[in-house]
């Protein structure tokens, strides 16, 4: 009997065991499935999104080694070449450059701009937003009373005085773009501060002491990060169609230096001769623009807590 019982025991030992290693193995697969990796890759329309700014911004690295001919260099016994002419893919412009060249050196010159407005963009305009949304009262109706004035004005118009005021430039479109950036990421961090400001742990916080600042750094700003980054991941998208609209009225990147706008600029006086000087960079900045905006859409649903699925 006693033999029995000891093997019964083991037997049910046995079976707990393998019963919470089931469980173990279940948590662990549920966790993977749910981390961000996986539930980006589960979204087609991101990943072709995640392609397409990746293969962007390779071109733009490697723009030296890539790059058949110098962007600037001048042919004047070849120009408004079409495309498929030999030695030059993509056929040339006015002054015989090569329009390839200058569309991968153009894609350095306008993913920087576009990302270096959204970050100048994203620091002033989050800091707005943290002390409006945590402040409240006087504070927040000046700030916002302020970002409303600057959004009275259409963006690319506001960009326009700006780099009017600024000059041209890299530097000074990166500026110019950036702050007409403001007025959203103030708008969207105060909206985010206005929720997360009144959570529980919020008011554990006041009641244990922690300092203001620490508060608002610390445990509100790491919560309304994500909305941040969704948002930003949409404004760089905009930002290229800023620096392309800019440079295409000659108030951007200024000529020689290749950017997408100045290409689109040189092509304007030939639409109806030559029209792939301008429609070669109009469909790179569409299919950049796109892959930013699928992006943007893959990383919302990944940082929404509500999408488990």
């Amino acid at each position: 009997m006693t033999m029995k019982f000891r093997k019964k025991k083991a037997a049910a030992v046995s079976e707990d065991l393998l019963g919470r290693d089931a469980a173990i193995a279940m948590l662990s697969k549920e966790r993977k499935a749910n981390n961000a990796w996986h539930k980006l890759a589960r979204n087609k329309t991101a990943i072709i999104g995640l392609i397409i700014v990746c293969l962007m911004f390779l071109l733009a690295i490697l723009a030296p080694l890539i790059a058949p001919y110098d962007p600037n260099e001048i042919n004047p016994i070849l120009p408004f070449k079409g495309i498929g002419f030999p030695g030059h893919l993509l056929g040339t412009d006015d002054l015989g450059r090569d329009i390839l060249s200058r569309i991968i050196y153009g894609a350095r010159v306008s993913l920087i701009v576009a990302v270096g407005a959204t970050l100048v963009g994203a620091c002033a305009g989050v800091l707005i937003g943290l002390c409006a949304g945590y402040c409240g009262g006087i504070i927040d109706a000046v700030l916002m009373r302020i970002m409303d004035g600057m959004f009275s004005f259409p963006f690319i118009l506001l960009a326009m005085i700006l780099i009017t005021v600024l000059g041209n430039g890299v530097l000074n479109v990166i500026f110019a773009i950036g702050i007409a950036s403001v007025p959203g990421f103030a708008r969207v961090t105060r909206g985010q501060v206005l929720i997360v400001k009144e959570e529980e742990y919020c008011n554990a916080c006041r009641v244990v002491g922690v300092s203001s600042l620490r508060l608002l750094f610390c445990h509100i700003l790491p919560n309304c990060v994500s909305q941040i980054i969704v948002y930003a991941t949409l404004r760089v998208a905009s930002a290229i169609i800023s620096e392309a609209s800019l440079s295409f009225l000659g108030l951007g990147i200024a000529l020689p230096t290749a950017s997408w706008g100045s290409i689109l600029r040189v092509g304007r006086d030939c639409l109806t001769t030559a029209p792939h000087v301008a429609g070669v960079p109009g469909l790179f900045i569409l299919v950049t623009v796109v892959g930013f905006n699928l992006l943007g859409d893959g990383i919302r649903d990944v940082l929404d807590p509500k999408m488990k699925q």
